[in-house]
């Protein structure tokens, strides 16, 4: 991990502001959606990118009851399942 020394202070309502430079540098445009995870003692920020539920992939994605699947996940899934995909 590197260390900015940059040091912000939580407002009443539980905001930081992230600095602009960290902003710019890690791609965090207004209104982007940041994933949140929590490591030990540690808050850890990340840029969002939708990925397949099953399988992580970022790629050739599609909308199903509010998740999203890969186009390849769902004929993989499909072909245990014993249907056949044509395309």
């Amino acid at each position: 991990m590197k260390a900015t020394g940059m040091v912000r202070n939580i407002d009443s309502l539980g905001r930081i502001v992230i600095p602009i430079e960290l902003r710019t540098r890690l791609g965090m445009d207004v209104n982007k959606a940041v994933e949140i995870f929590i490591e030990d003692d540690m808050i850890i920020l990340r840029r969002y990118e939708p990925a397949d539920v099953f399988t992580g992939e970022t790629e050739d994605l599609i909308d199903f009851c509010g998740k999203k699947v890969s186009r390849k996940t769902i004929k993989e899934m499909a072909e245990k399942a014993g249907f056949t995909i044509s395309e």
